[in-house]
């Protein structure tokens, strides 16, 4: 699996492929250079329960480790691994 995270402005995403094939989606909006907001997290139907929502999500931490940055996860998927996943939560704002 191969995740790629591009941005542009004020959004971004996190996308996760493997073999040209999109498995899944987590989009992002910069609030400021300090805070990205995650809003959305989807995963294709035939790659459900393997995974894939948690490499997008910790590709974006160490993202944002990297920029100083804090995450505020509004999407509902993101919010409940933050809360089981404590190794993730020193990026939660």
């Amino acid at each position: 699996m191969e995740i790629t995270i591009k941005e542009r402005d004020n959004k971004g995403f996190a996308l996760a492929r493997q073999n040209d094939e999109r498995m899944g989606m987590m989009t992002y909006s910069v609030a400021s250079p300090e805070l990205i907001i995650i809003d959305h997290t989807e995963v294709e139907e035939s790659y459900k329960k393997q995974g894939v929502g948690l490499k997008m999500l910790e590709a974006l931490v160490d993202r944002a480790r990297e920029k100083s940055q804090k995450i505020l996860p509004l999407c509902p998927f993101a919010n409940a691994m933050f809360r089981r996943h404590k190794e993730l939560q020193d990026v939660l704002k």
